[in-house]
């Protein structure tokens, strides 16, 4: 088994996995969880949810040295791995040796060994990845970033760094975060008044991107099969649990797919992912889906959660997903019983509305009991790029919908037709002119291409269970609020 040693360091998942090392002397390096009884020190190193236990010989050391084994504290222990004693761990460390390697004031370290709030810990997101909630939903969110690059490895794709900065809006949302290097006190002006971007850094006006996905799309002409994962900004003045400022998204452009092979990819990476950290993260799922539990025991029986957590991971990951178009979907959802019972916050009374999460639920977790997804929406609510169906009135685009969280991944089969795609950009007035680099993959060598985008926090927060998106990020940035 291979060792992960930081100089003489054991970590405590390998101590934990490795039976090898008892009897062992070895050396932990971590922070101090609790000290009872002048006694029993228990620490974590962050390579496991489980802590260590290191047992202290009465009078073995000094007051002054016992003293500082405060809440928080880094320490160094040396000793022999025994097995415990105690029920609640396997084995522990009876110490002949400790150090502090940093100190913590107990009078003001904000974590104390009690249950905190989660509002709490997002005022003190710069400790509390030290929790074992935060803890086991970074390692759950390190193993689905790992997953996600791997699925596109072993499929061929190519990994493409798309800007961050960026002169476009791909959605054509308008919400996006200026970037300048202008002095804002004495903003250069031209004569109509307006402000002169030609003497800005790039020398025009730019924002933080808000997708990837048009310069994928350029990538995708030339190399065929890639993806982006990368950081994309969104300045929507939105408090709720599911939208933040920044957050991460996968984006992956096929050259040559069509709507049912893009389909096809972006449920099999789905099911890739969930399988891989059901596989790599048993514990730290147990520990998610007892919290899960819990935090659903406590909310109004009419807003549980049929399933546990493993359960929407299980139901996901076993179930083809159901495929059908949103004209099908209209009319299940207009004859269903919440909707003629107006149980429904939003009826559905006319073909053309745009579907709220708690339709997409009811097809989901009601109706069908498994993944859908949704193709052939009407134009008129999707955007541009999206290719228009023989209809008039629709376009080849999918969502794929999730139980509790609504949909998971949007995409389509883009618009490579020129004229088609021109007319549909001047019809929702984004300006030609500037898109011409957009234009010119449909002018040179046009093929079928499609593509869809993930949100990376969504799919942490669906798989991990947090009720708030703010907790799958570790520093999260929403309005009012761009601390650490």
């Amino acid at each position: 088994m291979h060792t992960n040693v930081s100089g003489k360091r054991t970590t405590i998942k390998e101590i934990l996995q490795n039976d090898a090392l008892l009897n062992q002397e070895i050396e932990v390096k971590g922070w101090v969880r609790t000290f009872r009884n002048n006694q029993f020190l228990s620490i974590n190193d962050g390579s496991s949810l489980d802590p260590i236990q290191i047992v202290i010989g009465l009078n073995s050391f000094p007051d002054t040295l016992l003293k500082r084994l405060t809440t928080g504290a880094c320490i160094m222990a040396k000793g022999i791995l025994i097995e415990s004693m105690g029920g609640k761990q396997k084995v522990e460390i009876k110490a002949n040796d400790l150090d502090i390697l940093g100190d913590s004031d107990p009078e003001k370290f904000p974590l104390q060994p009690k249950k905190h709030s989660l509002e709490f810990l997002r005022e003190n997101a710069h400790l509390r990845m030290r929790t074992n909630t935060f803890q086991a939903v970074f390692r759950v969110r390190n193993v689905l970033s790992f997953g996600v690059h791997e699925f596109f490895h072993n499929k061929g794709f190519i990994h493409v760094h798309t800007p961050i900065i960026t002169g476009s809006d791909a959605e054509g949302a308008g919400e996006m975060f200026r970037v300048t290097t202008l002095n804002l006190d004495q903003l250069p002006r031209k004569e109509n008044g307006k402000i002169n971007y030609e003497e800005d850094f790039f020398g025009r006006e730019t924002n933080l991107t808000v997708s990837g996905q048009l310069e994928g799309e350029l990538a995708a002409m030339a190399l065929g099969n890639i993806y982006t994962f990368g950081p994309t900004f969104r300045a929507e003045n939105s408090n709720t649990t599911r939208h933040l400022a920044e957050f991460w998204m996968i984006e992956p452009e096929m050259a040559f797919y069509d709507l049912e092979d893009t389909m096809s990819l972006a449920e099999e990476l789905l099911k890739y992912v969930l399988d891989k950290v059901i596989k790599i993260c048993p514990k730290e799922l147990e520990f998610l889906n007892d919290r899960f539990i819990e935090e659903e025991n406590s909310k109004p029986q009419k807003d549980r959660s049929e399933l546990s957590l493993m359960g929407k991971l299980h139901f996901c990951l076993e179930n083809p997903f159901q495929r059908l178009t949103y004209t099908e979907a209209i009319e299940i959802l207009k004859d269903s019983k919440p909707n003629k019972s107006k149980k429904f916050k939003y009826l559905i009374t006319d073909w053309g509305a745009d579907l709220q999460s708690e339709h997409e639920r009811y097809l989901v977790e009601h109706h069908f009991k498994r993944p859908v997804i949704l193709t052939n929406y009407p134009k008129n609510i999707k955007a541009f790029y999206m290719r228009q169906n023989e209809d008039g009135k629709t376009v080849r685009a999918m969502d794929i919908l999730f139980p509790g969280i609504g949909e998971m991944v949007g995409g389509s089969q883009r618009e490579e037709r020129y004229d088609l795609l021109v007319q549909r950009m001047e019809e929702m007035h984004i300006p030609l002119e500037e898109m011409s680099w957009y234009l010119d993959t449909r002018r040179f060598g046009t093929a079928v291409h499609s593509g869809f985008g993930l949100g990376f926090e969504r799919l942490t927060q669906f798989v991990t269970g947090m009720g708030n998106i703010r907790d799958v990020i570790p520093f999260p940035r929403y309005p009012k609020s761009a601390e650490f």
